[in-house]
């Protein structure tokens, strides 16, 4: 004999199907059962365990809600990870930063609109695709114990980008941006110098990066550009907007502090050829906007590349072992990923736009010599 669906139950049939005419029978079920409200609740937190053991995390979720719904959506998101993450004693690397970010200030609504709004949530989280994983879920066993602070470099480091992003003067910012850009790389040579001096048990490992609209193509090309000079490999999501960086942790950390930092300043920096441009009597378009990030992306690339080689030949005897972890997040990443291909350029072209941003890359100022890359390289 079967057992009586429930009120979520009959619901949820509504999550598997497009028609908004059976989302809107569901919301109508639930909110004429407030008895139902407890199972419902329950649900929603199972939906975001199983988005974690697919290999999301809260800020790829949360990323996507944003960009797929709405803000009361995104709210009630915030709720659910924090209730449900709430559970773990301890939560993976990374983690405690992305709940902290979370928005769960309490969305409140009529009956029905509240339960339409939890259905489309709910409709979202059943349809996550699997992901490749980039470390454990909340509740493995295998998650390490908390660090005690940062390492002092690294700390140096973000507070001299935190200066370059804060002031107005580009030679003052330029300055600073080189000095973290050569900290970093010092930085990893100590760590491929302690690796190779003792058996660390140090493996590569990946962290997601937000790559948003507008402009994330270039967006990415500029991740790939600073992966790439710290020893590490990017991967692209186009369609869930992120990209993944495969490399050892403290190159990882490395570049997460550089990209944001960059990005912070890249966006500056175009706002105020914008203003010039309309200062001009000149009107400024996308294509404007897209040749400066791309042109900014572009130049930005080979300066991170020159600045990585030179750092790393001051010390010849440290090469093998760099070029041995490199080896190693190259196969990490292609385990990772065994299908990537290349993708072309979209872009509208503007002149103006692409000599303003190779401008705005100088100015960042990553080392001391400044390679000349002809426009379209």
């Amino acid at each position: 004999m079967s057992t009586p669906r429930t009120t979520v139950e009959k619901a949820f049939d509504a999550l598997y199907t497009d028609d908004d005419t059976a989302l809107d029978t569901a919301a109508s079920l639930l909110a004429a059962d407030p008895a139902a409200d407890a199972e419902l609740a329950r649900r929603g937190e199972e939906f975001v365990r199983r988005a974690w053991e697919r290999g999301w995390q809260p800020a790829d979720v949360v990323r996507l809600a944003r960009r797929d719904l709405a803000e009361e959506h995104v709210r009630l998101l915030g709720a659910l990870i924090a209730s449900e993450t709430a559970r773990y004693e301890r939560l993976p690397a990374r983690w405690a930063a992305q709940v902290a970010d979370l928005d769960t200030r309490a969305w409140r609504a009529d009956r029905f609109s509240y339960a339409t709004a939890v259905l489309e949530l709910y409709r979202l989280l059943v349809r996550l695709p699997s992901l490749e994983p980039v470390g454990p879920v909340p509740g493995d066993s295998s998650i390490p114990p908390p660090a005690v602070g940062e390492p002092r470099m690294l700390t140096r480091i973000r507070a001299l980008l935190a200066k370059a992003e804060a002031t107005g003067y580009p030679e003052e910012a330029e300055a600073l941006t080189a000095k973290a850009q050569e900290l970093m790389a010092r930085h990893s040579l100590d760590e491929a110098a302690l690796a190779s001096g003792a058996a660390t048990g140090d493996t590569p490992g990946a962290v997601r990066i937000g790559v948003d609209a507008p402009y994330e193509q270039a967006k990415a090309i500029l991740l790939d550009a600073v992966a790439t000079a710290n020893h590490c490999r990017a991967v692209w999501n186009e369609t869930y907007g992120f990209s993944t960086v495969v490399g050892f942790e403290a190159d990882l950390e490395a570049v997460e502090l550089l990209h944001t930092s960059l990005l912070v300043q890249g966006t500056a920096a175009m706002t105020r050829a914008e203003a010039e441009q309309r200062a001009g009597g000149r009107k400024r378009t996308k294509s404007f906007r897209q040749s400066f990030l791309l042109a900014y992306a572009n130049r930005l690339g080979a300066r991170l590349a020159t600045t990585s080689r030179r750092v790393a030949s001051e010390t010849p005897t440290l090469l093998p072992a760099l070029a041995s972890r490199e080896v190693a997040v190259t196969s990490h990443a292609d385990a990772m990923f065994p299908q990537t291909r290349t993708t072309r350029v979209r872009a509208m072209w503007d002149e103006a736009g692409w000599t303003d941003g190779t401008t705005a890359a100088d100015r960042a100022g990553l080392g001391r010599h400044r390679p000349q890359v002809p426009p379209g390289h």
